[in-house]
Order: C-alpha cells, then structure tokens, then sequence
C-alpha cells in the first residue's frame, strides 16, 4: 500500500488520501454589487475538476471574512448568504466525488485591496472598488503601498467575531474542513511578527501578545465550528528575516499552543510579509519546517513548498515528516495529479464511472 493513497482520519472526517489541494486565489469573483465575492462557474469547474482527478482535499482559496479583509476586489467572500448558497454547488459536487471540502477564511490586513496579479497586484484606490487596509500597526507592506489604518482594541474584536461568523457560514455551505490562514503576511500573521507588529498594548510586543489574536480566532471559531470537523491553522513558519521576524522557534511554540486550543493540523508554508526576501527554494524546501513541528509537539501537519513527484511526495509521507502534501501550482498544471501518482505508486484513487476507460 502507497503510504501516500492511504485514508487519512481526523475527528470524523476521513480523507481518502494524503495528495490535498492547496488553497490558490483566482481573483475571478465580481468586483462590486450584489455577486460581489461570489463564487460562480470558473470557481465550480476549478474545484471540480481536482475533485474528479482525485483529489483527497480540495481547500477553497482563501476566502475573505470581510469586505475589507480581501486582498483583492476580485476575491472570494463568506460574509453573505448569497455566497454561501454559491458555495453549497461546489461542496455537493466535490463530496459526489469522494473528495473532502475545505475552506480557508482570512483577512488580508496590511496587503488588501490590491489588483489581480496579472494585472501587476499594485495597490487600488477608490476609483477601482478599492479601500483603505488595515493592520495592526501603521506600516506599509511596501514601498507604494498605502500606510494601513492601525486598528483598535475594539476592531480588533470585531475582526475575531467576522471570522467567528464566517466559520458558522461554512458550516451552512456544507465544508467539512475549515482552515484559518495565518499565513503569508495576512493580517493574522502581521499580529504574529515584530517585523510587521510594533504595538505596545495587549496586542503587541511579547510573543504571548503577539499570538493573542490569532488564539483569539482559533477559539471564536472552535466555538462555532463542530466539534466532530477538523480545523486547520495555515502558517509561515519563518518570515526569512533572522531574527528581525516570526522564527522556526516560534511556530513549534506556537504550534503546542494551537494544539492546546482545539487546532488539528498545521498547514506550514513560509514567507509572504516582507518583500524582496531572499528565500532559499528548490524540491520541498519547506518540509523541514513541517516534520520539525511534528516531532517537536505531535501536531499533526501537512507540507507544501515545491512537491511535484508522486515518489517525493510518497517519501515525505513514508518518512514520517508530514499526514498529507498540499499541491499548489502543480495541481493548477494537472488537475488529474494524484490518479496519475496513484498509478505510478500502485494506490487506489477514485475515479468516476465517466472516466473508467482512462483507467
């Protein structure tokens, strides 16, 4: 049996394998009106498609928790009804093909309101449906980019009810994973970083106040989400700024503390709050930091970063150094990703009766 294409089990919910779909923005939702953060047809036929593949977990892109908390006009939201009867399509159809649906919910903080990228993702203004971002200092992203509002105790307990809100909503969508992006200098992860957080209150300064927010969601949503579904907490486990930035050291300790508060596996990436970083990649350059949160808490995790081969991604699991691999732009390449890794490693993946002949 490929270690790979075995069934993986976490609460209720069992994944029929550990080849997962990482959460990729498509910036293709309408911008203004009423279908604003919708999803609709190239949403569906995007889903759809990793779900006939084989896909074990598909994880919707992230999806905002706010208006204001987009990183773009042109992303998904969940703050509406109108968006989760949207959803409810693509969740009936990937569960019709024995693929898990999850959703990740964020706030893009400092780095919202920005255009699409293939249209250069330069900050937008007003006169494009944009709006004033928020974070948890008044520090720009970067240079060009607007001076974020520094929010509030107040606000900052309205942020942690709009994703409360939206946990409940995806409950209604009909997802069984709900994961919470902490990750890639959103606003979660700026609260995280003194590179991006300079705060003197509550919120700011110590590690204990730095975390403070994003155990303040974790619990808001635990509340809200069933107790017999998974969560999961995205992550970058280092900014790659030594030691001027969120460290390796403190996603284990934060990792044991997620743990504590209801989380049930880390989605470790890296990166995404400073620009121009210099970033060591190449073949899975990220796993390291997975199999070291791992075996330093137990936390279950999943890897990403830069797998591509059915053996690698087999011996990241065979080796004990993380539950199940996320594809990103692989899965974007090849949607039918893992039941061609399934032939070449011997597992069983479904596949519909339409496609048996490909078999």
């Amino acid at each position: 049996m490929s270690a790979l294409f075995e069934p993986y089990t976490l609460r209720s919910v069992t994944v029929p394998n550990r080849v997962w779909m990482a959460p990729m923005c498509q910036y293709s939702a309408e911008v203004f009106g009423p279908n604003a953060g919708v999803a609709h047809d190239w949403h569906f036929a995007h889903y759809a498609a990793r779900a006939v593949g084989g896909t074990g977990l598909v994880l919707v892109e992230a999806t905002a928790v706010s208006p204001e908390g987009r990183i773009s006009p042109a992303d998904l939201g969940i703050w509406n009804d109108t968006q989760v009867e949207a959803f409810r399509r693509i969740t009936t159809f990937l569960k019709g093909q024995g693929t898990v649906p999850g959703i990740q919910i964020g706030h893009a903080g400092r780095k919202a309101s920005t255009d699409r990228p293939w249209k250069g993702g330069a900050p937008v203004g007003a006169d494009d449906h944009g709006w004033q971002p928020v974070g948890p200092s008044p520090l720009p992203f970067d240079e060009g980019h607007p001076v974020p509002t520094e929010l509030t105790a107040d606000q900052i307990q309205g942020v942690v009810a709009d994703f409360a809100a939206a946990a409940g909503r995806a409950v209604a969508a009909g997802f069984d994973v709900l994961e919470v992006h902490g990750a890639h200098g959103y606003l979660i992860g700026e609260f995280l970083s003194p590179h991006s957080n300079h705060r003197t209150d509550s919120y700011g300064g110590s590690f204990e106040n730095r975390t403070r927010l994003a155990l303040e969601v974790v619990d808001a949503v635990r509340k809200v989400w069933p107790e017999d579904k998974p969560l999961f907490f995205r992550i970058s486990a280092t900014d790659w700024l030594e030691d001027k930035g969120w460290t390796a050291d403190e996603t284990v300790r934060f990792s044991a503390l997620l743990k504590e508060h209801g989380v049930d596996l880390l989605d470790v990436s890296t990166g995404g709050n400073a620009p121009r970083v210099s970033i060591p990649t190449g073949p899975g350059y990220q796993v390291p930091f997975a199999a070291r949160v791992r075996a330093e808490t137990g936390l279950p995790v999943a890897a990403v970063g830069l797998i591509t081969e059915a053996e690698q991604a087999e011996k990241i699991i065979a080796n004990g150094e993380a539950d199940a691999v996320l594809l990103g732009r692989e899965l974007l390449r090849n949607p039918s990703w893992a039941r061609h890794a399934a032939r070449t490693l011997g597992g069983d993946v479904h596949v519909p009766d339409q496609y048996h002949r490909s078999v």
